[in-house]
């Protein structure tokens, strides 16, 4: 036998997925370490204002002057849209997930030419303030004159020129750029390999006064690793992953209540209805999940369906074994007679006993027939196209029957001839052999709001009211003397159910009046009237 998970564990592990999915899906991403790295971006950002303010001042004291500075740089580097001058706000923009990494930033390279003499001086009252800052901020701290060379440092680059690094160069040009870099620094890397540990972001920020570039300050700094900030917040989280974990198991345990025991409940009920125990299956008193009252309701239908059924085939097979135990009795004595006493017998005698053999194998015969017409009536299959004419039908019966009529021009019904035919005969029958040769039998068609129905009506003695409840019953009937097997209204109404209509004994003053209501035939396929032909 295949060992399955009871639905317990299931639920618990369908909950953790859920909960570690979305975490990890967080961690592939990279989306966190992208967070981190536009919040260090965004840093540098803010730093880069104060110090090109900073340098800006420092210039003008020392004599700069930016007509001299070449050609002023392109507007949309000094109007930001949706601000109006003097603002120019910058925002952090990279993204792990879609800016490259680039190599490690190019070394400064020495040039013949030589530093603006402005740019020189200012940069020398810079440098020790940034040389302080780098100790709070981190950060590697360059500033350039407008020809990329190096005024002011955190490190030794002073009179070296960055021009040959993409950033500067665009920023020279009055362009502000962030980019990624791998980093080139000979610091001692985390034990915990991080990405964002072998990153450095760069923000090159043009130095504007007007609309010309006066120099570039450039600054770098390593973002803070993943690592490090959840280590910061190590008790929340494992506090976090406690009541996570604990919520978990607290939903898992409330579905396995929820579902797990009314499930298992109704399995129990089950097992017991198919060994046999009547009246097991119950539905579920106030079950919490609807599908799981849903299912228990059907199990219950369909339990008292099985029962019903399994009724119905007891006491049919034992009608069955009556109605065929009478004509074989009568049968197998009479063979028995003929066999002891064929001798002694005159010819009137052998006759009248052959003749009643015959008679009880001409019953047994019909009795059969009778079945076959039951269970094709209750396993009957509907052509749901079929159509037919029922006023032709019930015409040409009613003239074999010597039945009168009271027909309306056409009238068609959603069931195939054969089957009319056969509802509309038994129906007859039953009149004739109930009511005598000389009742007046009556066959009426009607319409009834769109509705089909067809009655057959007849003057004789009627039913009592002790017997109406069941002439429908299988095997029931009042002339089993003259021939009658009782299944020709238990045929009629299997034909007419299958077809979804239905047929009852009407309330009369005198004699028996059936009513059957016929399916409609779809528009789509009624014929046309003659007078649109």
């Amino acid at each position: 036998m295949t060992r399955r998970l009871p639905i317990g564990p299931v639920l618990l592990a369908m909950n953790l997925a859920a909960l570690i999915l979305p975490l990890s899906g967080l961690w592939i991403l990279g989306l966190y370490e992208s967070a981190l790295i536009r919040q260090t971006e965004s840093e540098l950002i803010a730093q880069a204002g104060v110090v090109a303010a900073l340098y800006r001042d420092a210039w003008r004291e020392a004599g700069g002057q930016p007509g001299n500075l070449g050609p002023p740089v392109d507007q949309r580097w000094t109007h930001r849209p949706g601000f109006e001058p003097p603002w120019m706000p910058r925002f952090a923009s990279l993204d792990l997930a879609e800016d490259p990494v680039l190599p490690g930033p190019p070394d400064p390279v020495a040039v013949a030419t030589a530093a603006d003499p402005a740019a020189v001086r200012a940069g020398g009252r810079l440098g020790p303030i940034l040389r302080d800052a780098q100790w709070v901020t981190l950060a590697g701290m360059r500033v350039t004159d407008h020809q990329g060379i190096v005024v002011a440092s955190t490190g030794e680059e002073l009179g070296l020129s960055l021009g040959e690094q993409d950033e500067v160069r665009r920023a020279l040009a009055g362009e502000p750029v962030s980019v990624i870099r791998e980093r080139t620094s000979r610091q001692s890397p985390s034990l915990i390999p991080e990405r964002s540990r072998s990153l450095r972001i760069f923000t090159a920020h043009p130095v504007l006064d007007g609309d010309r570039v006066i120099g570039v300050v450039l600054l770098s700094r390593t973002p803070r690793s993943l690592a490090d900030t959840l280590y910061g917040k190590r008790w929340h989280l494992a506090g976090l992953s406690v009541l996570l974990l604990a919520s978990v198991g607290l939903l898992a345990y409330f579905g396995a209540i929820a579902i797990g025991r009314p499930l298992r409940t109704v399995t129990a009920l089950a097992k017991r209805t198919a060994e046999g125990e009547r009246g097991a299956m119950t539905p579920l008193k106030r079950p919490m999940v609807r599908e799981v009252a849903e299912l228990s309701d059907a199990l219950t239908r369909m339990a008292a369906t099985l029962e019903q059924r399994a009724d119905y085939i007891r006491d049919f097979a034992a009608h069955v074994s009556h109605e065929f135990k009478t004509p074989l009795t009568t049968i197998r004595g009479t063979v028995e007679l003929l066999r002891d006493h064929l001798t002694d017998m005159s010819a009137e005698e052998r006759n009248r006993f052959l003749d009643n053999m015959d008679a009880e194998a001409d019953r047994l015969s019909r009795l059969v027939r009778r079945l076959l017409d039951l269970a094709r009536a209750d396993m009957m299959t509907v052509d749901e196209d079929a159509v037919t004419d029922a006023v032709p039908v019930a015409a040409g019966l009613a003239v074999r029957h010597g039945a009168e009529t009271s027909l309306p021009p056409s009238l068609p019904v959603a069931m195939g001839r054969e089957a009319l035919e056969s509802v509309l005969s038994n129906l007859l029958d039953n009149a004739r052999r109930h009511a005598g040769l000389d009742a007046k039998v009556v066959v009426a068609l009607r319409s009834d709001g769109g509705h089909p129905v067809l009655t057959v009506s007849d003057d004789g003695p009627g039913v009592s009211p002790a017997d109406a409840e069941r002439i429908f019953t299988p095997f029931f009937t009042t002339t089993r003397k003259t021939g009658g097997t009782g299944l020709g209204l238990a045929i009629i109404r299997g034909l007419v159910a299958a077809h979804g209509g239905s047929v009852a004994l009407m309330p009369s003053d005198r004699g028996c009046v059936f009513e059957v209501r016929l399916p409609p035939a779809p528009a789509r396929l009624r014929p046309e009237p003659a007078s649109q032909r």
